[in-house]
Order: structure tokens, then C-alpha cells, then sequence
């Protein structure tokens, strides 16, 4: 994305677009990094033939990393989140630090079994990590890749499982329990701060001007999506909805109890010293399996024609947990997606419509407990919903989420991601102002589209009861 920044100005270009593709390799599901880095040059390339740039951001996914040797050489593929490799490894790390309330307490993270604590664990004993002298995450190894600069981005450390919510620092007590050596991680930089210059090489093959600007970003995705959240009012809460549904709020300090614990709700850093208290549901991404599936079959699988089915379609005929361990890894989803509604005694949808209608009102169930958890929790009072990504082009999705909340939900934008990196550069540029101002600059600019919930919620009360205890949020 190419983006212009102005007093009233904030616009991306979209100059390439390219896959990200797994490979099954057959010793696990791994990223095809360096495809990822030709992907980046190409597009810094395309970004250069529109005219000049003043500075680059890379922004990414949370908790998987790159190993590097002592020469700075990428041992091997980086593992894939998805990749079965951490089942059953997290009891053994609860032991060695103390128990899971006590790593909840040092880095407020919601459990999810592929952060990067498990990762690790899962590898302990492996010849990559004996041999390891840094590990980077995705977004901090491809800054390196472009400048030669070690650095770790503080939003996408905090998603670690090693960062502590309250200082704000890589913990050193949980490394010495896990038996981790601290210079494994490199020095943190945050949002805003210089990340290098493009190296020389780079430059040459982009046609970047020599030495240009890497600035580092808000590098966790969803933290640049927050930036770029339109609120003009300090009440509101946010979906940035995509692959997964991240839905929440934002704070000024971690909240690190035990209730919040039990809710599995997340403390991940934001810009400014701001707190994401959110939770990590899955979102769009049963949506776009289903797709794949059908898509595969040789049937149509057009988004616009799937939404219409989804609104044809009868509503609240079957529910789902979208968290349910048999939805995580890639496969036939609307067979899985039936075989949960046979195993918990609802009518099993058969046609496409009835799948999807399943799909996108278990979301806007989810999104409804996990705000209205997060506001219990948080002590706070929700007036308005900000529901940014992907899923902001769903009205069927933002229609159901207004009235499964009982909330307005304004949608948009779309590419909240990109805009808030782009934001984050431009305020270190000084051509935009503080957090408030990139959020108005960000309302005055963007298209958004504006739902209010209809009636009442009795049905989406029913709806909710008829879900597996554990799929709700107390």
C-alpha cells in the first residue's frame, strides 16, 4: 500500500498484491518466508514507479518468528501457528513458571496455544533453537531483511507470552524460569521510533531512493488497526474483524485479575502506552474456508452472492462456538461446522445459505459476550461499536453484530491495518498529531457506514443458551 498524509488528506493505493501461502513440509505447516520478502520488494518496487517515498512500514501477524544463527543466516522455515506443534506443550510451562494465574499475572495474555512461549517450549531441544542467536518475529525479520537492524516492535512483543504488561519490558523472571537465554531477544523499539534505512542492495533492486526511511510501526496488525479506529468519543469499543474477530477495548493500564484470566481476555500493547484488553475469537476465517471448500467442489463462491444467500437464509436455526478446537486448522469446514450442530442437538444446516447464516450469527454472538464481558471487566460503559478490516465489507455481519449488541456499530474502514501504519509514519514525519488526531483525520477521510441495532435481543438471548457452556463468557 502506497498512502499520502495531509491535514485533510489520508488515502492508500493499493500498488501490489501477493500470496500467502503454507507449505506442508513433513515435519510441520511452515511460512514461506522468503516469498513473503520477493512479495515486499516487488511491491516497494511498484510503490516506487508512482514517485518518491518517504519511509516504509511493515506491519504483520502476531507470534510466530524466524530463528537467526550468529551470522545472521534464517535457520530454516518459520513454523506456522496453525501447526499442531504445541498441542498438550502448555502444562509444562505453567509448571515451570508458577502456574497459569502467575503468567497471566506478568503478561495479562489471554491463553491461546500457539503463543510464542508454547512455540518455544515445543522446539526446546531442537538444533534450530540450540543454535539460535536471535529470534525475530515475522514483521521485526522482515524490517531486518530490508535494513539490517535487530529490533523487537513493543505491540507485537507484548503478543509473546514473555513481555510484562506492566513494565512494558521483556520479563526477565519468566526467561530464567523457562531456562531461556535473554539475548535470545533482541532490544524492543516502539511505534514511531526510526527502525534503519533501506540497505543498499534494497534499494538498488526497488529503485528506492538510497537510504530511505524505515520507521517502525505499530508491527502487530490488529495495534495498527486500533490506530486507525474513526472514535471520536472515548466510549467506544472495536472489532477488528478478519481471519480472526479481535474485540475490545482500550485502556490505560493492563487488567491482570483473575476474572479477566478466567475469561481468557488478552492485556497486548497499543501505541502510547495504551492497552488492548481484548479477546481473540475466530472470526471471517469459518466464512472463508466454507469458500475454499465450495470453491473446490467447482461450485460459485463469489462474496457478494454468498452474503445474499446468508441473508435469504432462515435465521437462528443452529449456533456454533466459533472457538471450538475443530474449527482452528484448515479443511472442510461446512462438514465440520454441521458435525458440531449434530453433536450438540440443533438442526444441521444443509444448503450454502444455511451454513453461512450459522457462520456470521455465531460472530455476532461472540462479538456480543466478548464486549460485553470486556466492558464488565474493565468497568467501563460501551456507546458505540467500531467494527474495522475485512469484515466491515460484510453488512450482513455488521447488521447482526448492532443487534446481537444492542449497540450502533459504525463500519470501516476496511483497511484500518494499513492506514493506522501509514498514520503512525506520518505523525513521526510530524505531519499529523497525536492519537486523537489520527483517529479524526481517519473520520474526516474515510467512507463508513453506520447500523443501529433493530428490536429486541430476546432471540439473540435464546440463540446464546443454546451454545456449549464452555463457549460462554462469565
Amino acid at each position: 500500500m502506497r498512502g499520502r498524509v495531509g491535514a485533510d488528506l489520508l488515502d492508500l493505493v493499493e500498488v501490489h498484491r501477493f500470496p500467502n501461502t503454507p507449505v506442508r513440509l513433513p515435519d510441520g505447516l511452515r511460512w514461506d518466508v522468503l516469498a513473503l520478502f520477493q512479495g515486499i520488494l516487488d511491491g516497494l518496487r511498484a510503490a516506487a514507479r508512482l514517485g518518491p517515498v518517504d519511509s516504509v512500514g511493515v506491519d504483520g501477524w502476531a507470534v510466530d518468528y524466524g530463528l537467526l544463527d550468529r551470522d545472521g543466516a534464517l535457520l530454516g522455515a518459520p513454523y506456522h501457528y496453525r501447526d499442531a506443534r504445541t498441542d498438550g506443550v502448555a502444562p509444562g510451562v505453567w509448571e515451570r513458571v508458577g502456574g497459569p494465574a502467575e503468567l497471566y499475572r506478568t503478561t495479562g495474555l489471554q491463553y491461546l496455544p500457539f503463543n510464542t512461549v508454547f512455540q518455544l517450549a515445543s522446539a526446546a531441544g531442537s538444533v534450530q533453537l540450540a543454535t539460535a542467536s536471535r529470534l525475530l518475529l515475522i514483521p521485526d525479520l522482515m524490517v531486518h531483511w530490508l535494513t539490517g537492524a535487530l529490533g523487537a516492535e513493543e505491540t507485537n512483543a507484548s503478543t509473546t507470552g514473555l513481555f510484562d504488561a506492566r513494565t512494558g519490558a521483556w520479563s526477565a523472571t519468566l526467561l530464567r524460569r523457562l531456562g531461556m537465554d535473554p539475548g535470545l531477544l533482541p532490544p524492543l523499539r516502539a511505534p514511531g521510533d526510526p527502525a534503519g534505512r533501506l540497505l543498499p542492495h534494497v534499494s538498488a533492486s526497488t529503485g528506492l531512493a538510497p537510504a530511505t526511511r524505515v520507521t517502525t510501526v505499530a508491527s502487530h496488525d490488529t495495534a495498527s488497526a486500533v490506530v486507525a479506529v474513526p472514535a471520536t468519543a472515548p466510549d467506544f469499543a472495536y472489532i477488528s474483524c478478519g481471519t480472526w474477530s479481535l474485540a475490545g477495548l482500550e485502556l490505560s493500564a493492563p487488567v491482570l485479575g483473575e476474572e479477566a484470566r478466567a475469561a481468557n481476555f488478552t492485556n497486548e500493547r497499543g501505541i502510547d502506552g495504551t492497552v488492548r484488553f481484548l479477546r481473540n475469537t475466530m472470526g471471517l476465517w469459518l466464512w472463508e474456508e466454507c469458500r475454499r471448500t465450495w470453491a473446490a467442489e467447482g461450485g460459485p463462491a463469489g462474496h457478494e452472492e454468498l452474503v445474499a444467500e446468508a441473508e435469504r437464509a432462515e435465521p437462528f436455526v443452529s449456533v456454533v462456538d466459533p472457538d471450538a478446537p475443530e474449527f482452528l486448522a484448515p479443511g472442510d469446514m461446512p462438514e465440520r461446522i454441521r458435525e458440531y450442530c449434530r453433536r450438540t442437538g440443533q438442526p444441521v444446516p444443509a444448503e450454502r445459505g444455511a451454513v453461512l447464516r450459522c457462520v456470521l450469527e455465531s460472530l455476532a454472538l461472540a462479538h456480543r459476550r466478548t464486549l460485553r464481558r470486556a466492558a464488565e471487566l474493565a468497568g467501563r460503559r460501551v456507546g458505540t461499536v467500531h467494527l474495522v478490516g475485512g469484515g466491515a465489507r460484510n453488512a450482513l455481519l455488521c447488521r447482526l453484530t448492532a443487534d446481537a449488541t444492542g449497540l450502533p456499530v459504525v463500519a470501516g474502514p476496511v483497511e484500518a491495518t494499513a492506514l493506522g501504519n501509514v498514520l503512525v509514519q506520518a505523525r513521526a514525519a510530524g505531519l499529523v498529531g497525536g492519537l486523537p488526531s489520527m483517529r479524526a483525520l481517519a473520520a474526516r477521510t474515510q467512507p463508513l457506514r453506520h447500523y443501529a441495532p433493530r428490536g429486541d435481543d430476546s432471540a439473540w438471548d435464546r440463540a446464546a443458551a443454546r451454545l456449549e457452556p464452555s463457549a460462554r463468557i462469565r
